[in-house]
């Protein structure tokens, strides 16, 4: 099959790798009809991100249709188009029975914090990922959801994660009605966090980013306001005289170990690597938030030390929650808000790339060239498979 292929930081390519096989009863063999390139790829695709071994193939936002099933296999056929979440879980542990999907005790044997995650190094189980034209399902009964026939594949493919993440990180924000919330990243997740920050009843929705096309976006697909950060001082000072000098009642971080808009933070945590990424966005988050405020953590951070101004979150009171999605937890809810017009995920696909030009898709997204917000990869076989519709 064709496949991405991780040689080395920066350096990816389509190739020709070996089929997927059933390895235990409980898989299936999924043949890809979209996956996606997603900010968190980035985060791999960059080199931050510890044990990504040479030969991985990347990806944990796709949908597919099943080819194969082992013999324990019950909930699935051959030929039904699944969108499958990017969280691994067995769905019986501790975690799972508490629909902690991302915290799965039984699919990472690499860590004790996160479960099982497709195509995210071997801190995340070193499964193989979904940017390739077949893929290895496990516990198929368990994460895989068949796709409804009135939902566009275009929008299966992002509930896999990126329309899942957004929502919670605004339920993780404990929105009551009327309330100001400032989420800081306009990548797609920051943007479904910002729609979602209007179904939960917020009263008004602030974006921060630093790229223009990306605030244009957001502007027009959110209805929010927006901060480009490069042309205010203080960012804390900021977003207080935009609050009556309160400051937000939530902040949503949605940016991560990659965050831009300070020297020091991309010192010491994206080239020296003395934190386990760049902490801007935390502190940004941390001091622009009101006393009694929430922030809530999405964006993606190493599983080591960062410097965090834990003392402020501890004098002003704040809540802090933070956690992978738990993207089987959402589903219905999200596909209910698509059926009826409230939510047009696919909106924010801004360019649909075969999967032979996965190296320059990359390029494309890393480097925020062609206004791109959202890049989905098309495997050549999915191409037929159209064209013979």
């Amino acid at each position: 099959m064709l496949a991405m292929d991780y040689r080395g930081p920066y350096r990816i390519r389509a190739q020709q790798k070996p089929d997927p096989e059933i390895e235990h009863p409980n898989d299936a063999i999924v043949r890809v009809s979209r996956a996606c390139i997603c900010g968190s790829d980035l985060h791999l695709y960059h080199g931050l991100v510890p044990d990504t071994r040479v030969g991985t193939t990347f990806g944990h936002e796709f949908t597919g249709v099943v080819e194969e099933v082992g013999p324990s296999v019950r909930n699935l056929k051959v030929g039904d188009h699944v969108l499958v979440p990017f969280n691994i879980f067995c769905g019986s542990c501790y975690f799972c029975q508490r629909e902690l999907y991302g915290n799965c005790h039984n699919t990472n044997p690499e860590a004790t914090a996160v479960g099982g995650i497709y195509g995210y190094s071997h801190t995340a189980g070193g499964y193989d990922g979904g940017q390739a034209e077949y893929v290895r399902v496990p516990l198929a009964d368990i994460g895989p959801t068949v796709i409804p026939a009135d939902l566009d594949v275009d929008d299966a493919v992002l509930l896999t994660d990126a329309v899942p993440t957004g929502y919670q990180a605004a339920e993780m924000g404990d929105i009551e009605e009327g309330d100001t919330v400032v989420i800081f990243g306009a990548g797609p997740v920051g943007i479904f966090a910002a729609k979602s920050a209007w179904l939960l009843g917020a009263g008004r929705v602030i974006v921060v980013d630093y790229v223009d096309y990306r605030l244009e976006f957001v502007r027009r697909y959110a209805q929010c306001e927006t901060v480009n950060f490069l042309e205010v001082g203080d960012m804390a000072i900021h977003i207080k005289k935009m609050t009556d000098w309160l400051g937000a009642d939530v902040c949503i971080d949605c940016v991560g170990c990659e965050a831009a808009g300070s020297a020091m933070q991309l010192l010491t945590g994206r080239y020296l690597k003395l934190q386990s990424g760049s902490a801007t966005v935390l502190h940004w988050a941390i001091n622009s938030v009101r006393k009694g405020g929430t922030v809530s953590i999405v964006g993606v951070y190493g599983p080591t030390f960062n410097a965090v101004p834990i003392g402020n979150a501890i004098n002003k009171g704040l809540t802090l929650r933070m956690n992978q999605a738990s993207v089987k937890r959402h589903l219905p809810r999200l596909i209910e808000h698509i059926q009826a017009g409230r939510l047009d995920p696919k909106q924010i696909i801004t360019h649909r790339v075969p999967l032979e030009e996965v190296a320059d898709a990359y390029h494309i997204f890393s480097s925020k060239l062609d206004n791109c917000i959202k890049t989905v990869l098309i495997p050549p076989r999915a191409r037929s498979a159209q064209l013979a519709q």
